[in-house]
């Protein structure tokens, strides 16, 4: 029997797909689960993408491998989309096009990662943040944050975590898991900091840009000092409901654009043909579908946040982005259920699941043990329901 390598064993089994898992095998069983687990758009992928999807099939164009960094005319298109969206300015040479923004984060860090080089990840994150960086013998350093503080790191965190040894700085505005968007005047103190730092290299992953309900979304590569620095990760899965179609890509200086197209080489090569011409639509196409999803969302939050108002002992911020409510339920840490103590958030988790029948993702993989996070992008009838359960399910512990 072989035994798992060294690396693999550094690395955890990501929390949200594992509790997906286990909600479907309860399916299956014929239980009635409502998962809020998964963080996936629940509407249909625009039709007109779709429709561009099925002509590149019937064009005959598309049979054939791609680029390896993606087809010209997409990397134009995205050149595009940065310049009208973020202000930035980009040429082809800095873009490459990835199976999803995981693979182009997972890029970055088998690139430029070396044993020990350390990274600043602030808490909550994304469960793959650590993991990734894990994969490549590096350290994650984390930056803790609370709800009392919107889950947001300040400026001050970010100079007390730099050392000789920092690569990166990574973070998501808006937040997966906290909802939690980083202003223009925040983003600006960081620069000023990192401006103290020029080793330190930025990876902004931007892929709830769209799900933004602040007004204003900010990279960090807009300000000047920063462009050289920063590697914008992006994708196509959270504003477009394409999270099936696995495009994802990076925006940064070339040489590191070249260096990632060299390992994806070796990897998987180029994205889906396909879904690479279906995106260009997407960019560059109708834009309203996108904003009538936003403007769903922001309707799905509000009822959420209600709901978790009838909840007794629940602390949760106001999430300004994503579709994720992320609530302190550590008042419910030591209570009992039929003899058997709710220990953690991931006892909690798994109880709400097979009492409540509502899946939803414990906090300790996103750096954060005293939360939960449940994602509203459900039906409203469905989150009217589930956080029912969820109220009765805590109405039992004692």
């Amino acid at each position: 029997m072989l035994n798992t390598s060294e690396t693999l064993n550094r690395v955890s089994e990501s929390s949200t797909i594992k509790m997906a898992q286990l909600s479907r095998d309860l399916t299956a069983k014929g239980i009635h689960i409502i998962s809020l687990s998964l963080g996936e758009p629940d509407f249909n992928t625009p039709q007109h993408i779709k429709d561009a999807a099925k002509q590149a099939i019937d064009s005959g164009k598309y049979d054939s491998y791609s680029p390896i960094a993606g087809y010209l005319d997409l990397r134009q298109a995205i050149c595009e989309k940065l310049k009208r969206d973020n202000h930035l300015e980009y040429k082809p040479e800095n873009i490459v096009v990835s199976t999803g923004a995981k693979q182009s984060l997972a890029n970055v860090f088998l690139s430029f990662l070396n044993k020990d080089d350390e990274v600043i990840i602030p808490a909550p994150y994304w469960v793959s943040y650590p993991e990734q960086v894990k994969l490549c013998n590096a350290v994650p350093v984390y930056i803790p944050t609370t709800v009392d503080n919107e889950f947001k790191m300040t400026a001050a965190q970010l100079e007390q975590a730099i050392t000789p040894k920092t690569k990166f700085l990574v973070y998501s505005s808006p937040s997966n898991p906290t909802g939690s968007v980083y202003t223009r005047e925040e983003i600006g103190q960081f620069v000023q900091v990192l401006e103290k730092f020029p080793h330190v290299y930025i990876v902004s992953d931007e892929i709830y840009e769209h799900i933004n309900y602040a007004g204003e979304h900010v990279s960090i590569a807009e300000f000047p000092s920063m462009k050289d620095r920063t590697i914008v990760v992006n994708g196509q899965a959270k504003g477009y409901a394409m999270t099936g179609w696995r495009i994802g890509y990076i925006a940064a200086p070339a040489y590191i654009a070249k260096a990632c197209d060299k390992l994806q080489g070796q990897i998987t090569s180029g994205a889906n043909s396909v879904a690479q011409h279906a995106t260009i639509t997407a960019l560059l196409g109708d834009q309203q579908p996108t904003r009538n999803m936003r403007d769903a969302f922001r309707k799905r939050r509000d009822l959420v946040l209600d709901l978790l108002k009838a909840i007794p002992n629940i602390k949760c911020n106001i999430p300004a982005g994503a579709f994720y409510v992320f609530p302190d339920l550590s008042a419910y840490f030591g209570k009992y259920f039929q003899g058997e103590c709710i220990k953690d958030a991931d006892d909690l988790a798994l109880y709400l699941l097979h009492e409540g029948h509502v899946a939803a993702v414990s906090g300790a993989g996103f750096g954060a043990p005293e939360c939960i996070r449940f994602s509203y992008a459900a039906s409203e009838d469905n989150l009217r329901e589930a956080f029912k359960r969820v109220k009765d399910a805590l109405a039992k512990l004692s």
